[in-house]
């Protein structure tokens, strides 16, 4: 199982229609599983490009 070392969490905010009428949804973070030292971890995509760096 992958241990998620990042600290990103879903923001929230509204779908508007052309109503003008809110739903709330979520935007989550894009984590992605990657192998670090022999174990399996989820950081997001900005990071495995920072690490790549």
């Amino acid at each position: 199982m992958a241990v998620n070392i990042s600290k990103k969490k879903p923001l929230t905010a509204n779908n508007r229609s052309k109503a003008c009428n809110a739903t709330k949804r979520k935007q989550k973070p894009n984590l992605q599983k990657k192998t670090i030292n022999g174990k399996s971890v989820l950081i997001t995509a900005r990071e495995a490009k920072k690490m790549s760096a």
